[in-house]
Formats: structure tokens, C-alpha cells, sequence
């Protein structure tokens, strides 16, 4: 079940007039900044999709398996990475506004990681030359 907190931050996402009318308005730098920082989280997850929809079309030398294991674990490691970008935004927007500290955030750490993995995994995969055909 969600918390009325998380719903609350949830309808955050899609009223930008709710957003503003919370605390004060912050120096608008910070603000886009903010709204830069959420274009390199969205720039990041286009190309995990992109990854993922390319290992899909040209790794046909893998079996089918491999290679839709590749692409699936590249797209969801793409569409978590959007929805956090949002949420992450609105949540920096909303302490700035606030006066509050900014959250902390595991998720840069968690990407890496995941990114990391998927790297090892492919090159597993491509090392070992266990082809499809």
C-alpha cells in the first residue's frame, strides 16, 4: 500500500502549480539546475533504452535467451531510471522550496552498480562465444 505522503508526491509530478505553492520560491539557478540535472537522468535512461532496443536488433549472433536477457535487463535498468529522474526532481524541487535539505540519494550508487553488472554480463556473454546459430 502506498503512504499519503508518497501519494502526495506521486500528484506532485503532474501539478506543477501544487509544487509552486508550497514554501517559497527558491533562486531560480538552483531550480534550473535541478531541472538540468533531471535532463541527465532522462539523456541516461533514452540511452539504457536505447542499449537495450539495439542489443535486441544487432546481437543476433547470441542466443535468443542472452540477448533478450540483455535487452530486458537494459530497459528496466532504463525505465526505473526515468521514473527516479521525476521523482528526484520534485522531491529537490519541494525541499528548496521548503528551506530543507535536499534528500540523499542511493539510486546514483544502485545505476552504477547496475550498469557495472550489465557490462560484466555482456562481456560474459560475448567472451564465452556461445553464439545462436
Amino acid at each position: 500500500m502506498i503512504a499519503p505522503d508518497r501519494f502526495s508526491s506521486l500528484r506532485l509530478w503532474f501539478d506543477p502549480a501544487k509544487l509552486r505553492s508550497e514554501g517559497t520560491t527558491p533562486d531560480y539557478r538552483f531550480s534550473l539546475a535541478n531541472e538540468r540535472t533531471f535532463l541527465a537522468w532522462i539523456r541516461t535512461a533514452l540511452a539504457l533504452v536505447g542499449g537495450g532496443l539495439a542489443a535486441d536488433q544487432f546481437l543476433t549472433d547470441l542466443d535468443w535467451a542472452q540477448r533478450t536477457t540483455i535487452a530486458l535487463v537494459l530497459l528496466a535498468i532504463g525505465a526505473l531510471c526515468a521514473v527516479r529522474a521525476v521523482n528526484h526532481w520534485v522531491s529537490c524541487e519541494r525541499a528548496m522550496r521548503r528551506g530543507e535539505d535536499l534528500p540523499a540519494s542511493r539510486f546514483p550508487a544502485a545505476l552504477a552498480v547496475a550498469t557495472a553488472l550489465s557490462a560484466v554480463l555482456i562481456l560474459v556473454i560475448v567472451l564465452t562465444g556461445k553464439a545462436g546459430k
